[in-house]
């Protein structure tokens, strides 16, 4: 007979998502996202689950909760449970996925994005609406679209022509002298990164990286079965003594950092770029939130002070849903990379880069409202936790779009669990910490209308008075959404 398949507990979490917005049981909601993910292949047969008191005690439930949904789901015959042997996903279940597969990264990052009704997402960070000039730049794009006896195919794997070069002229004023093969228009940010970790990272290579950090960096990461080293903020002896171990990559995004929201002094940009250029380190300058300075300044990336890779995109500054981001480096590696990507996608959308060479221009008065705007939010964010969470503590951030905050006592991700059953949705620490540490951190983005903020904090309010009334957990009696 083939041995269970042992599911750790910090995946399944991540699977369950927002399994608890519903209104009913708890028991019953949690049997039915069960339900699901093992109807889906998402949780494959064999796959042995936690034992009851470990999954209560991550999800903030008592442990009759999860004894109850595995019961159900046991009578179901979707869940064999054998005393002393534990709990698996029954054989007999049909699976899109085959036996023994290797789960893919961790779905959390999915699981967040999609909103839920009643939910306030707290979980990601994102514009909330495009500005007016997105709308204008589409526009004038339509206008320059190509006739159809231009020749023009459409396919452009490593970006359309002008706006690599529109690209190449705004590093170049930025003090960074930069051509046109230098860049590569990707699908965003995310997908820069996707392609950066292809090219350089394979299983068991080493990567450095803030601790904490942006999680999507880090589920790439481990997607390509990296060994992830965090290191402190702007530690540079740490740095130093990490990069002469010769990592594979090393990753930071120090302006605006996500999540601490701070910005690495000009000093120690250039000391970080001299010892990773000394040891031969390829140097990843994360820039998709760098025009977020509350002041609306923007200090110079990491590829000013020599040799580094910067990722940029669209995507924070104007809107989520403008997809357009870009690499710039080396002409060899941005000929790597187009190879990656002309296999993946065979280029970007051309309207979108059309659109994007008209908004570029006033790319730095969109930058210096958003900028503004966000400093509003973040404001009032700071004035509703000291007034409702007074016991909370967090540092003001400098720019970007959310605080790191530190609950005085419990764990962050069993709160989080709770707080979803109050219709708010905040994303625990470890998902930022490549270490599993964090674990008393919230990332909390302040880029939701002030409204929302100030209800989203009073919801977190009563959250956490549930919380700490059994000393952690939340009562398995409460329903989905308390308003």
């Amino acid at each position: 007979m083939t041995e269970p398949i042992p599911w750790p507990v910090d995946r399944l979490v991540a699977q369950l998502g927002r399994w608890s917005v519903s209104r009913g049981p708890l028991y019953l909601l949690l049997a039915e996202r069960l339900r699901q993910l093992i109807d889906s292949g998402q949780l494959p047969p064999r796959a042995a689950l936690p034992p009851d008191r470990v999954l209560a005690e991550r999800l903030a439930v008592g442990r009759t909760t999860v004894v109850a949904a595995y019961d159900r789901l046991r009578q179901e015959h979707k869940l064999e449970r054998h005393q002393g042997r534990g709990t698996w996903v029954a054989p007999a279940v049909l699976s899109g996925t085959r036996p023994g597969a290797v789960p893919l990264a961790n779905p959390m990052f999915v699981n967040y994005l999609e909103p839920v009704e009643g939910v306030i997402a707290l979980a990601c960070t994102a514009p909330h609406g495009p500005p007016p000039e997105l709308a204008r730049a589409y526009r004038r794009a339509v206008d320059r679209l190509p006739g159809p006896d231009s020749g023009d195919i459409g396919y452009h794997p490593t970006g359309h022509p002008e706006l690599r070069s529109a690209l190449a002229g705004h590093y170049t004023r930025r003090g960074v002298p930069t051509t046109p093969e230098q860049i590569l228009v990707t699908t965003g940010g995310q997908q820069a990164l996707a392609l950066l970790t292809r090219l350089f990272v394979g299983p068991g290579d080493t990567v450095l990286v803030q601790g904490p950090t942006y999680p999507g960096a880090l589920e790439l990461f481990r997607d390509a079965a990296a060994v992830l080293e965090p290191v402190p903020g702007d530690d540079v002896a740490a740095w130093t003594a990490a990069f002469a171990t010769r990592p594979r990559l090393a990753y930071l995004n120090p302006t605006n950092h996500n999540p601490t929201g701070r910005t690495t002094s000009a000093l120690t940009r250039r000391r970080l770029v001299e010892v990773a250029a000394a040891q031969g380190v390829p140097l990843i300058d994360d820039e998709v939130l760098a025009g977020l300075s509350f002041d609306g300044g923007q200090p110079p990336g990491l590829a000013a002070y020599g040799p580094a890779i910067t990722v940029g995109s669209f995507t924070k500054v104007v809107w989520g849903g403008l997809r357009t981001g870009w690499v710039r480096a080396t002409e060899g590696d941005i000929a790597q990379l187009a190879r990656l990507k002309a296999i993946h996608d065979l280029g970007s959308a051309a309207l979108e880069q059309l659109a994007a060479v008209e908004l570029l221009p006033e790319l730095d008065e969109v930058s210096r409202r958003r900028g503004a705007e966000l400093r509003r939010r973040h404001d009032h964010l700071c004035a509703e936790l000291a007034e409702s969470l007074p016991q909370w503590d967090f540092r003001p951030a400098d720019g970007g779009q959310c605080l790191w905050v530190r609950l005085p006592r419990g764990d962050a991700s069993g709160f989080a669990q709770v707080a979803l059953r109050y219709g708010v949705a905040v994303l625990p620490g470890t998902a930022l910490d490549a270490a599993g540490g964090s674990t008393d951190r919230l990332r909390i983005p302040f880029t939701a209308p002030p409204e929302e903020i100030g209800e989203a904090v009073r919801r977190m309010a009563r959250a956490w008075e549930a919380y700490q009334r059994v000393g952690g957990p939340a009562p398995a009696s409460v329903h989905a959404i308390v308003v």
